[in-house]
């Protein structure tokens, strides 16, 4: 049985865990929590907010999955969309400065390169962070969907709320904006 639902579409699980199937719901949440989690995570810097707030979205996806309708997305974008919200809630309820730090999603450097190269990429690596850091949360949360996650612009535009044409446009600002913020620095 358990290799059934592991082998099932998330639109069989969708409906069985709908009906009230517990362990469909087990195989989604299997195939979704550490995407969640990372997600999660990038946009509250605390493994233990992000422990938190990965439950609250399974739970509420767990209250909810009856009412779930397949529009064109996958079932991640729901998850997304929902983490999404939680995360606002969360900051909106803490007050916090909202910051991600996308240090620990940066490939370590190879012992084999050549010390120098490896000094400069790590250099590169830290600027690219620091303007990063300098753009606004939804800029950020654009580029952990886009980089960390790899979503499609038709799922961010899901998670993030905003038509996949607006996400096209505040991609090409943001990289706009990330050109800038670097060549400031050169100079």
């Amino acid at each position: 049985m358990e290799q059934e639902l592991t082998d099932s579409t998330d639109a069989e699980l969708i409906k069985q865990a709908s009906s009230g199937d517990s362990e469909a719901f087990s195989a989604l949440y299997a195939r979704y929590v550490e995407r969640i989690y990372n997600y999660v995570y990038y946009r509250t810097s605390n493994t233990n907010d992000a422990e938190d707030l990965t439950a609250r979205v399974f739970h509420r996806a767990y209250k909810h999955i009856s009412n779930y309708k397949e529009k064109g997305y996958p079932f991640s974008a729901w998850l997304y969309r929902i983490a999404h919200n939680l995360v606002a809630n969360w900051y909106r309820d803490n007050k916090r400065k909202q910051e991600i730090p996308l240090d620990d999603s940066l490939p370590l450097i190879s012992n084999k390169n050549h010390p120098e190269r490896s000094v400069i990429r790590l250099e590169e690596r830290e600027s690219l962070m620091e303007a990063i850091k300098k753009l606004p949360v939804e800029r950020q949360e654009l580029l952990i969907l886009k980089f960390v996650e790899p979503l499609t612009n038709a799922e961010i535009a899901m998670i993030m709320g905003r038509s996949e044409g607006a996400i096209k446009s505040l991609y090409h600002r943001t990289l706009n904006s990330l050109r800038d913020l670097l060549t400031e620095e050169t100079f």
